[in-house]
């Protein structure tokens, strides 16, 4: 009988996020907080197998109206394929191990809320292959995503200062369409941050919006149904207020509403702060 074993992969939130330069190579440099979520994919790892398999488990509300299916909006693609592009793929070449993995999507790709990234970090935990140097050569969010809990990232995200944890909750709205994260740091080169003001929380709001457009009318929505300002998660898609977990439901219930009512697609989560996965 193989050996199996049962990782989380939580998501990522980031809560704020500066951009301070670009190194000569072209990555960015960073100055983010960012916290795990109870919002969790999860892996089944089975040593010495071989392949991937995906179940998609996303909780999407709502339904595409007519005009989006004809191509205004489409309807969100199905969770990560199983090919070798893949960051579970990746991370195991990484770590040199063999395992078949069965990967249960919860968090939407493309979404700013490290899904991939965190399933990747899963594995390196997994494979004990957790140096933050090699992790980023997967992607900026995964160093931090093999720890998780609270901290303060830099550099490209290979640097990681540990943050005391804090209990907080958020009220998460992700449109039925992803970002891509390279597109969105093409365009913040050409339109700059966000806004001269330095307590807006997210720098890449602006070039976001540039490359996506409706991603304003999914932040009107939020802001609108919540009260409060929405603030995009990294590269977005997912806008995000932080709340009471006592109101948390009842926002949570009217953001629902006013998805359906403007006819969209969209999963509404409301989430809380979980600790870190590794020492």
């Amino acid at each position: 009988m193989p050996t199996v074993h049962r990782e989380r992969a939580p998501a990522k939130l980031t809560r704020t996020l500066r951009v301070l330069g670009t190194r000569s190579d072209g990555f960015h440099l960073l100055r983010a907080e960012m916290v795990s979520l109870d919002l969790a994919d999860e892996l089944v790892i089975e040593e010495g197998g071989d392949g991937l398999e995906v179940r998609d488990e996303i909780a999407w509300i709502g339904a595409p109206a007519p005009a989006e299916q004809e191509g205004g909006e489409p309807s969100p693609a199905p969770a990560v394929p199983p090919g070798p592009t893949n960051l579970v793929v990746r991370a195991l070449e990484l770590a040199g191990r063999r395992a078949h993995v069965r990967l249960v999507k919860r968090i939407p790709p493309g979404a700013g809320l490290g899904g991939g990234s965190s399933d990747a970090a899963a594995v390196l935990r997994w494979a004990g292959a957790t140096d933050p140097v090699a992790a980023s050569r997967l992607g900026a969010d995964v160093p931090f995503c093999i720890r998780g809990g609270r901290a303060m990232v830099e550099g490209i995200g290979e640097v990681i200062s540990p943050l005391a944890p804090e209990a907080r909750a958020f009220l998460l709205c992700t449109p039925g369409f992803g970002v891509a994260t390279a597109l969105v740091y093409e365009a913040f080169d050409e339109v700059g941050p966000t806004s001269a003001d330095s307590a807006w929380p997210n720098d890449l709001e602006r070039a976001a919006i540039a490359v996506e457009p409706r991603l304003a009318r999914w932040r009107d929505l939020v802001t609108e149904a919540t009260g409060r300002p929405a603030v995009l998660a990294g590269s977005g898609s997912t806008w995000f207020v932080e709340c009471d977990p006592h109101e948390g439901p009842k926002l949570a219930g009217e953001l629902a509403r006013a998805v359906e009512s403007a006819r969209g697609r969209a999963l509404v989560t409301l989430s809380e702060t979980v600790g870190a996965m590794a020492p």
